[in-house]
């Protein structure tokens, strides 16, 4: 194959849309199987009844490579019709892909055994199996920079700024599919805990050094709003794509509370779809009975899928889209309360 930009980055990656297929029949149908169908099946009926459940603040927290993947347009959709009530995200989705997206640019199929020196050369990033121009992350990571420089000087957190990303959008985006774009119009608060782990760090460290003055990422105002959200919340339900911080900021909410000495009930409702290995301690692969031992998921309403996200997360969304609980939801609006 010949190496150049012009042969690599033709095929561009297409979003599934949720809307387009009725995954009912083969989710019942996995009910009646074992092993991670049967999982999956459980998964979707607890995403449903958290729809169905008129107390329950709906949280999303999106950790690995999603959107480049694909999924772009799941998650614009569970937003869209209000099947999310706020998402808490890992920086690369939010910025390197959906705000990437909504600038015009594509992300391209490529392949895994591709001569990564060569890619390097052409200034063409990997990601698996999938290829990113590297000079449009840069004016990625300079648009960041831009909306940076046209802000008053301080302490935001990431919400607040990922909010100016979606105003940024609808006055110069590309791409009207961008799920922080349709997130800004909901007024529904979008987080990233490490927001400075992608090319809004880039973009930030060069305003950085050019003001004096300058804007402030601040991971603590970040848990400090998920948690008044918590506390407003009656109750709340997770849905989990991968781990990572996004989950551990979210289940971290109920502790945060009881130390300000406000009692508020566990995450009642959990769903997780992740690859990780719960035998090695770590976070990602932690079962929710173990986060009860913590006071923060409640037992009864949760459930784990160990597989793949690409395979499941279009599943669960076309479950419950298709169920139509949703569409008796209020729009919370929950930007609304800071």
């Amino acid at each position: 194959m010949k190496y150049s930009k012009k042969n690599l980055l033709k095929k561009k990656i297409k979003h599934i849309d949720i809307k387009k297929f009725n995954s009912i029949p083969l989710i019942d149908s996995f009910e009646n199987m074992s092993f991670q169908s049967r999982n999956l099946a459980r998964a979707c009926k607890i995403y449903d009844t958290m729809l169905r459940d008129k107390d329950c603040t709906v949280i999303l927290c999106l950790a690995g490579s999603l959107v480049s993947a694909g999924l772009k347009k799941v998650i614009f959709d569970l937003i869209k019709h209000n099947m999310v009530d706020v998402v808490v995200s890992s920086g690369a989705i939010v910025v390197d892909q959906d705000f990437f997206e909504g600038l015009g640019f594509y992300h391209y199929r490529g392949f895994v055994n591709a001569d990564d020196n060569k890619l390097r050369e052409l200034m063409i990033d990997r990601i698996y199996d999938t290829f990113i121009d590297e000079e449009d992350l840069r004016v990625c990571d300079m648009t960041v920079k831009k909306i940076a420089d046209g802000l008053k000087p301080g302490v935001y957190s990431s919400r607040e700024f990922i909010y100016e990303m979606g105003k940024y959008l609808e006055d110069y985006g590309e791409n009207q599919e961008s799920f922080i774009l349709e997130a800004y119009k909901k007024e529904l608060p979008v987080f990233c805990p490490a927001f400075s782990d992608c090319s809004a760090g880039f973009g930030l460290v060069f305003h950085q050094t050019e003001k004096k003055h300058h804007v402030s990422i601040d991971s603590v105002k970040d848990f400090r709003e998920l948690t008044e959200i918590k506390i407003k919340s009656k109750e709340t339900g997770v849905v989990m794509v991968g781990g990572g911080v996004p989950k551990n900021f979210v289940q971290d909410t109920v502790v945060a509370a009881d130390i300000l000495g406000v009692t508020v009930p566990m995450h009642k409702y959990a769903v997780q779809l992740t690859v990780a290995d719960e035998r090695d301690g770590a976070l990602s692969g932690s079962t929710f009975k173990e986060a009860s031992s913590w006071g923060k998921v409640d037992q009864g309403y949760e459930q784990m899928v160990f597989s793949e996200a690409t395979i499941t997360f279009p599943l669960l969304a076309s479950y419950v889209y298709h169920k139509g609980s949703w569409k008796s939801r209020e729009d919370k609006k929950l930007n609304r309360l800071f």
